[in-house]
């Protein structure tokens, strides 16, 4: 039911139920906002949507406040402008004036709404937060002096990803952001996922910068350097940088690598290609073994963690199989000291995701207290060094990765996606029944919206179920199924909604459309791709074929395998 209201003495059109803000944006009047996030239940928590409404004594905050028929608004009054201002005055009353070593200096709404509002003096004087920040996390800073108690971060944790890793604590001007016990962030239940991380409108959360390690070891003469991106690292690189993607931008990025320092460059995605190979390998041989339990897939580090702390009774149905980003670690490890004549190899990984700053440090994934990868940057941070190097990515020739990860498969880009592992798992067993192809309506349905997603999917007269949970409010479902006795052959749990496109390590995607965008732009690559599975990938079949076999250390692919224990951490 639309009806009529009156927005700045010009009247628009009102749906009802819905609320003030979402009227006027519809109708292209745009007012600020603090602590809105899409798709939230809003709180009007910061008050920076104020409007003024006729017949009202107190000015109304318009995410909250539903629209009726009788309304007369002021969106932008002297009495309301003066109100944004004194908002945004007292937040930086106590704000530390350090923009310009802030990590989000120009990327701040805080500062963007000073702008706005033009805020060029300070009138208001608050005593000053004591500076205090939490390293102690590999993945996420957290900085409370810069913290402007909005609550994005604890209504993500809690309510998306629900870890609930932070809260509020303290009472009035003592009150501040953190984990349990007022502890810090190693001592906490967080994943590391960098969910909160994406909703941060000031620097109070950022991931854990690792550029000047980068740089020093860069420097250095007696040491090889070798970097492994992610499939999807160069589309996201491309956006960061404000560069349009295209098909050739990935042997750009190769070239731009090397410009900067690195002796060689791989691709994970060949260590994607290895883990669904295994995966459906795994998934064919447990057919036959009585008893069996659902396979779950553990290539979600943030996932793994989470389970180990609070769904502990999982733990012996996650695969052992590492992440496609320690598959490929282990194997440069291996395989790049014997081509080489210098003393140490030290590897990069670039990712979209924070959690694998974690995983790498995990004493799992090292061998003799030495990690298959020294350190991880996230997108963000790749964009970061390349500007620093002064690479022009409109000013160099393409050029290919290295052998004998030069080469990937579609399906390791769509394993970027919720649902795409197990996708391409299913495809790839599809292949080794003797099939062209499987099923590919039944396949598809995993590409559906929602938390929690199954499937049935038949191959060369065998059927097998499986299950997909898209963001952790989907586990609950997931439990409860295999609690009744639901037999699926493999699930698949991914924490960030969407997948790796919606990774702590990406640009902020600000709604889910954006994010399901981001997953059409993977599924019509793979549509248009050549070289759809692991099975046709050269790089694959030199790898299996040859590389493994000269190599003892990788010929059993035990160092493909790890191995998980329940975690005790404080709630």
């Amino acid at each position: 039911m639309q009806f009529t209201i009156e927005v700045n003495n010009k009247s628009i059109k009102a749906e009802k139920g819905e609320t003030i803000l979402s009227a006027l944006n519809r109708n292209g009047i745009k007012i600020p906002t603090l602590c809105r996030m899409a798709e939230f239940t809003p709180t009007g928590a910061c008050r920076m949507c104020v409007v003024e409404v006729e017949g009202r004594d107190r000015l109304v905050t318009a995410c909250s406040a539903p629209v009726e028929e009788w309304m007369k608004i002021q969106t932008h009054s002297p009495r309301v402008i003066r109100a944004r201002k004194t908002i945004v005055e007292l937040l930086l009353s106590n704000h530390p004036d350090d923009c310009l070593y802030c990590d989000r200096n120009l990327d701040c709404e805080l500062q963007r709404l000073s702008d706005e509002m033009q805020v060029r003096e300070r009138r208001i004087r608050g005593s000053k937060i004591k500076p205090r920040r939490d390293q102690s996390s590999p993945a996420i800073v957290r900085e409370l002096s810069k913290c402007i108690l909005c609550g994005r971060c604890l209504r993500v944790c809690e309510e998306v990803v629900t870890a609930t890793s932070i809260d509020f604590i303290g009472r009035g001007r003592y009150t501040h952001v953190g984990p349990a016990m007022d502890r810090d962030f190693n001592f906490s239940s967080c994943i590391h996922c960098g969910q909160c991380v994406l909703v941060c409108p000031t620097g109070a959360l950022h991931e854990k910068h690792y550029l000047s390690e980068v740089q020093e070891q860069l420097s250095k003469s007696d040491v090889t350097r070798v970097i492994q991106y992610s499939p999807l690292v160069p589309y996201a690189l491309a956006g960061e940088l404000g560069v349009k993607y295209h098909r050739d931008f990935d042997r750009l990025m190769n070239a731009a690598l090397r410009k900067i320092g690195f002796d060689r460059v791989f691709l994970s995605g060949a260590g994607t290609d290895i883990l669904i190979t295994e995966l459906a390998d795994a998934v064919i041989s447990a057919r036959d073994k009585p008893g069996r339990k659902p396979l779950i897939v553990s290539a979600c580090p943030a996932w793994v963690k989470y389970c180990e702390q609070f769904t502990p009774g999982l733990l012996p149905m996650l695969s052992t199989l590492k992440t496609p980003q320690q598959i490929s670690g282990a194997i440069i490890k291996s395989v790049v000291p014997a081509t080489v004549y210098k003393p140490r190899v030290y590897t990069v990984s670039v990712t979209p995701c924070t959690a694998m700053k974690f995983e790498a440090r995990r004493d799992s994934m090292t061998r003799k207290g030495i990690s298959d990868i020294d350190t991880v940057l996230t997108v963000r941070e790749l964009a970061r060094l390349i500007v620093l190097y002064g690479i022009d990515m409109s000013n160099i020739d393409p050029e290919p990765a290295d052998e004998p990860m030069a080469l990937r498969s579609s399906a390791s880009l769509l394993a970027e996606a919720a649902g795409g592992i197990t996708e391409s798992v299913l495809r790839l067993i599809a292949v080794m029944a003797g099939e062209k192809e499987a099923d590919r309506p039944a396949v598809k349905k995993l590409r559906n919206s929602g938390t929690f997603r199954e499937a049935m999917v038949t191959a060369a007269g065998v059927t097998y179920t499986v299950a997909v949970v898209d963001g952790l409010k989907g586990l609950e479902k997931l439990e409860k199924m295999i609690e009744g006795g639901a037999d699926y052959d493999l699930a698949e749990v991914m924490v960030c909604p969407g997948g790796c496109v919606n990774g702590g390590g990406m640009v902020p995607a600000g709604s889910k459309e954006a994010v399901r965008q981001r997953s059409k732009f993977i599924w019509q690559t793979d549509d248009q791709e050549a070289v759809k599975g692991p099975e046709q990938s050269a790089s694959v079949e030199a790898l299996y074929g040859k590389v493994f076999d000269q190599c003892s250390e990788l010929a059993d692919k035990k160092l493909f395998h790890t191995n998980f224990s329940k975690r005790d951490v404080l709630l």
